[in-house]
């Protein structure tokens, strides 16, 4: 698991059928590089959130078919960045 800082939706119109309609979002690690999650549970910029990776991802996202390999699981209700 990691945790990130949401910073901003990502739009793509053009996606393979699996991905459905499910939120994208730019997230970063603390002094990290930014990375594309899943959005399953509602997150909005700014927020701190739980991301998973892997097998993990997938079936977080809603099927281990699912092309997935970052999903945000959490939203941190609190957090210190130091």
């Amino acid at each position: 698991m990691k945790i990130c800082q949401v910073e901003k939706t990502l739009v793509s119109t053009n996606r393979i059928k699996e991905m459905g309609h499910r939120p994208l979002l730019v997230v970063k690690e603390k002094g990290g590089a930014r990375s594309i999650a899943v959005d399953a549970v509602g997150c909005i910029p700014g927020d701190w959130v739980i991301c998973v990776g892997s097998s993990a991802a997938r079936e977080a996202a809603g099927s281990k078919d699912f092309p997935s390999d970052l999903t945000i699981v959490g939203i941190i209700d609190h957090w210190s960045e130091e």
